[in-house]
């Protein structure tokens, strides 16, 4: 099995930050989203949950969040040490939209079955509970961080893709767009109001950078045509984005697939980087040509290739060439195209992380 080779320079918030102004730093900056709890477990020598959570994974959904907290701060951080991460993320992805379910038990909506203005009534919408229950775990992490170099980011603000993917479904939440956009609008409304709120908090607890997160693309383009959704979208998220541009904490974001038609909007909402240039949707080349002067690049190593199902020699080779295209001038962090998930060999993840660490170096 391989190991992670000796590198020169330590996890550093401060290069972090950096990148994300546009400065160049001693090396490329390296961060991923998720770490799945195998790959973990194989770092540490010890069960340690995921990167997201102990005891569950929200990567996964509403259902796989609820009840999990966070991976421990002193893991995630001992686990950075390790690979040379520069950032540890806090999530609050999914909006906790709860209803009474039918055995009486109050949980989040995952059925899809909020479709009427009728429906609505049986919504309970978070409250102080649910801001205090995350903001702990915030609390923890920028504790744990101080002193550490380590970068403290606040992943949260799927209110669109919670709405399509658990509470209302996505061709129902298309039509409703359409034919009732005053209901969508108020379902996207109220969660905004406490994602909103939550980030306002993070921000005075003392978060490093905001990292809102909201798929709104497939492969070919966004989910709704572009002037639609920032119809739809925009208002609510620019109250999410307001708290960190107010306070001057940098803002990345991050969609899935081809969104192309939404980086100008995203631009004038004050994002300074966009998270992971997915493959299925996105040329590297052209995105460091396009965007590579005005935003930071996260990402786009291609979780399928080389990293499933090449081998470690792939994976280094084609880290090389996403060096040698994304590094000069900066602007980039290294990192896989989503997450590190379990059944991407481990030797592979440890390939790219000595590889971004090889040919890393300003």
């Amino acid at each position: 099995m391989l190991q992670i080779e000796p590198f020169a320079s330590p996890p550093s918030k401060q290069r972090f930050l950096a990148a994300l102004r546009g400065e160049l730093t001693d090396r490329v900056p390296h961060f991923e989203i998720l770490i799945e709890d195998q790959h973990v477990e194989k770092l540490l020598g010890r069960k340690a949950g995921n990167t997201l959570g102990v005891g569950g994974d929200p990567a996964k959904g509403v259902a796989a969040a609820e009840g999990t907290r966070p991976m421990f701060a002193r893991d995630y951080i001992e686990l950075c040490q390790l690979i040379g991460q520069d950032a540890i993320a806090i999530e609050a992805i999914w909006t906790p939209i709860k209803h009474r379910r039918a055995d009486g038990h109050i949980g989040p909506i995952t059925d899809r079955s909020i479709k009427t203005r009728r429906d609505l009534e049986r919504v309970i919408w978070p409250g102080e509970a649910e801001l205090q229950e995350r903001l702990q775990y915030i609390r923890e992490y920028v504790a744990a961080a101080r002193g550490t170099g380590t970068a403290v980011l606040f992943l949260c603000g799927s209110i669109f893709q919670t709405l399509y993917e658990f509470v209302v479904g996505l061709s129902d939440c298309m039509v409703m767009i359409l034919e009732e956009r005053d209901l969508f609008e108020e379902m996207m409304s109220r969660s905004a109001d406490y994602v909103s709120e939550l980030a306002r908090r993070a921000v005075q607890e003392g978060i490093d950078v905001f990292f809102p997160a909201d798929d709104f693309a497939f492969k070919t383009g966004t989910f709704v045509r572009p002037e639609v959704f920032e119809q739809v979208w925009r208002p609510h998220y620019d109250r999410i984005m307001a708290p960190a541009r107010k306070a001057g904490v940098p803002i990345m974001f991050h969609s899935d697939g081809k969104i192309d038609a939404g980086i100008e909007m995203l631009l004038e909402m004050g994002v300074k980087a966009i998270h992971p240039m997915d493959p299925s949707g996105i040329d590297y080349r052209d995105y460091k040509k396009r965007f590579g002067g005005c935003l930071t690049l996260f990402g786009n190593i291609d979780i399928q290739w080389p990293l499933v199902e090449g081998t470690p020699e792939d994976v280094e080779r084609d880290v090389r060439e996403h060096m040698e295209l994304l590094k000069p001038g900066g602007r980039w962090v290294a990192g896989s195209s989503h997450s590190i998930v379990n059944y991407i060999p481990h030797d592979n993840f440890v390939a790219m992380i000595n590889s971004i660490h090889k040919y890393g170096a300003y």
